[in-house]
């Protein structure tokens, strides 16, 4: 009988095991660390900002442009250049982690279909409910029709397409590939507290904002990653934010961080203090607003319950591994 405690030498030619690649202040267990990924991220799209900026000032001079007015072209070629470059950055780090752009939060498979439609249908009801709230306790009032004729047709569509570019460029930007490479670093929840801080200081220079507005910012931003955590990937969030912004701006025509809106279906006033009204901001700084955020929050965490969001420390797994059975890596 083979004695079990005798350890058999390993044929010849077969491959030893890959040595561990030693720890360096660059470079974990699982590769580049997150915290210089993230700085790598940061740096790609500063640079194609930059290159854009460059651009444009040799093409059409240097200027200087305040808007005071939400348009829907403006907003799409700006929100539509940060998706852009935050694209093709996450691509650049997909190329570099050997990662897929969709598991970054925006797997094509999922794209616009049954979670961004109840996302945006939420959003949509929940701007709604907020401001049926003001007009309770009589600070919102609709005047009337603001558009008419081939207008109105026109200026819904554009702003659909301009709202859809918003949440794409605002979820990805700030929940995408920095949430995902963050949790890896610290953990889901306290990337996800940075994340929205840095969501809210990303609004502080909006013609009119306030410091309540500020904070809904962030709120909206926790939501956004709840959201994220029980689905798995940010279209429900992308649904959500394109709900509620083109019920705000386009539907009921109120303002949007102080900047009144081009062409909204509805012309409407606002009447009463601040704290009811949202004052310059506009109802995202109301105090209605952070309690109809609350109620979604609620709603959603009762309807998902399952966490299915679980970034991946380390490389994927080759085929060879996945054929010779070898255990995931535990989720964060």
């Amino acid at each position: 009988m083979a004695d079990p405690n005798l350890v058999m030498p390993p044929e010849a030619g077969a491959p030893g095991p890959a040595p561990t690649p030693k720890s360096t202040i660059f470079r974990g267990p699982d590769g580049i660390r997150p915290g210089w990924r993230v700085l790598l991220f940061l740096l790609i799209v500063a640079c194609l900002f930059f290159i854009s900026v460059v651009a444009a000032i040799i093409l059409h001079g240097k200027r200087n442009v305040q808007m005071s007015t939400l348009n829907p072209l403006g907003l799409s070629v700006s929100e539509g250049m940060i998706f852009l470059f935050a694209s093709i950055a996450a691509l650049i780090m997909g190329r570099i982690e050997k990662r897929h752009y969709g598991q970054y939060g925006l797997p094509a498979h999922s794209a616009f279909r049954k979670n961004f439609w109840i996302g945006t249908l939420v959003g949509f009801l929940a701007i709604s409910g907020c401001l049926l709230a003001i007009f309770a306790l009589h600070g919102f009032q609709l005047v009337g029709l603001a558009t008419h004729g081939n207008a109105l047709f026109w200026a819904a569509l554009e702003w659909t397409g301009a709202f859809i570019l918003v949440g794409l460029s605002e979820e990805f930007a700030f929940r995408g590939y920095l949430q995902y490479t963050l949790t890896m670093g610290m953990g889901f929840w306290p990337a996800a507290f940075f994340l929205s801080a840095l969501f809210g200081l990303a609004h502080v220079r909006n013609p009119g904002e306030s410091g309540p507005g500020v904070l809904s910012v962030v709120i909206f931003g926790l939501l956004f990653c709840l959201f994220l955590r029980r689905t798995g990937n940010l279209w429900w969030a992308v649904g959500f934010h394109a709900g509620w912004d083109w019920g705000q701006t386009f539907f009921y025509g109120v303002p949007d961080s102080g900047l009144s809106p081009y062409h909204s279906l509805f012309a409407s006033r606002f009447h009463g203090p601040n704290w009811l009204t949202g004052g310059t901001v506009g109802p995202e700084a109301s105090l209605f607003t952070p309690i109809a955020l609350g109620v979604v929050a609620v709603l959603f965490h009762f309807a998902y319950r399952a966490n299915r969001y679980h970034p991946q420390a380390g490389q994927p797994k080759t085929q060879a591994q996945i054929s010779a059975g070898t255990p995931p890596v535990a989720p964060t």
